[in-house]
């Protein structure tokens, strides 16, 4: 697993706002940290319910690989998940730009300058 990849997860049961079910997630976490296994990742669920014009909160990406629709990833719902949640299967990665721009909104819904 590493830093920019798209994998299926089984998240929590959704309460209010949150996001729940088995859906895509980006991996957020270093590469030190899942280069040693650490216990959890930090992620960000994607969903296909897309909504435009929702800068910083989503990033839009195309459908790619396993990815059999565009998706929006939530740059604000932010979740630390064991990796056991995590399914082996690599669903695709995102670009190297693209994850920059991830970063810079995530970086702006948590105020870090």
């Amino acid at each position: 697993m590493k830093r920019g990849e798209i994998y299926l997860a089984y998240l929590n049961l959704n309460k209010d706002k949150e996001v729940g079910k088995l859906r895509p997630v980006l991996i957020l976490q270093s590469d030190f940290l899942n280069e040693v296994n650490h216990p959890t990742v930090i992620i960000l669920p994607l969903t296909t319910q897309l909504i435009d014009n929702a800068y910083p909160l989503r990033y839009r990406i195309s459908k790619r690989g396993k990815l059999r629709q565009d998706s929006d990833v939530l740059c604000d719902q932010i979740s630390s998940i064991s990796i056991q949640r995590i399914k082996d299967d690599l669903i695709c990665k995102v670009y190297d730009d693209e994850m920059i721009e991830i970063e810079k909104q995530v970086k702006l819904v948590l105020d870090f300058n």
